[in-house]
């Protein structure tokens, strides 16, 4: 019997044996086309775990070893200026991936939910994982939206790591090249249609823009 590994908003990860692991979409869906943006990226040298399967609503992964970036960076291993670095080299080297056929050569891939929870630091180095929300499109939209769910932690009242986001979310934007306020609007509306956000997250959207916008402008 596999036993449970975790359990996100949408999905839940269970241990399958040593190397590999199943990611289950709690309602549904077709992961084929997260599948085959993982193996894209990977071929192009890109950190992801190893599409072993992809059916349905279930896809087989290669088991990472490691604390995800939140957890390293909770329990001081990873020092907060690092981790902010760390996340804006990730979406730097993501954004050099030429997509396949574009009419826009501006056009790359986006992962749009690039945050710490969804990077596993492993021996190896970052591995980033939960491509679900991936598309196509400017790389200063997947920057905003980045910024936009770091800054919701900032913001929120009561986090336990909302003093250190507004410290890393200062650290990612000054390490980033591409400037994300010209996609900041888009971001909003892409987070405010996401259906596994609280009525609370949904109400401070703005606030948080608010919070990039300023941050933003100080760096670019």
């Amino acid at each position: 019997m596999t036993a449970l590994l975790a359990s996100g908003r949408d999905a839940d990860v269970y241990a399958l044996d040593e190397r590999r692991v199943l990611r289950r979409y709690r309602l549904g869906g077709d992961v084929t086309a997260e599948a085959a943006v993982m193996r894209y990226v990977a071929d192009h040298g890109y950190p992801v775990p190893r599409v072993y399967e992809a059916t349905g609503a279930d896809l087989i992964l290669e088991r990472l070893e490691g604390p995800t970036m939140l957890q390293a960076l909770a329990d001081g291993s990873l020092d907060l200026r690092d981790g902010g670095t760390v996340l804006a080299d990730l979406l730097e080297r993501l954004h050099k991936v030429r997509v396949r056929a574009a009419k826009d050569p501006g056009t790359r891939i986006l992962h749009l939910d690039l945050h710490p929870e969804n990077v596993v630091m492993t021996e190896g180095g970052p591995v980033v994982i939960d491509w679900r929300n991936s598309t196509e499109g400017p790389p200063e939209l997947d920057v905003a939206m980045s910024a936009l769910i770091v800054a919701q932690v900032a913001i929120e009242p009561g986090h336990a790591f909302a003093e250190r986001a507004e410290v890393f979310l200062d650290v990612l934007l000054s390490c980033t090249r591409d400037n994300p306020l010209s996609q900041l609007e888009a971001a909003v509306r892409r987070r405010a249609a996401d259906p596994a956000l609280t009525a609370a997250e949904q109400a401070h959207l703005h606030e948080a823009a608010l919070l990039v916008t300023t941050i933003s402008r100080a760096h670019h």
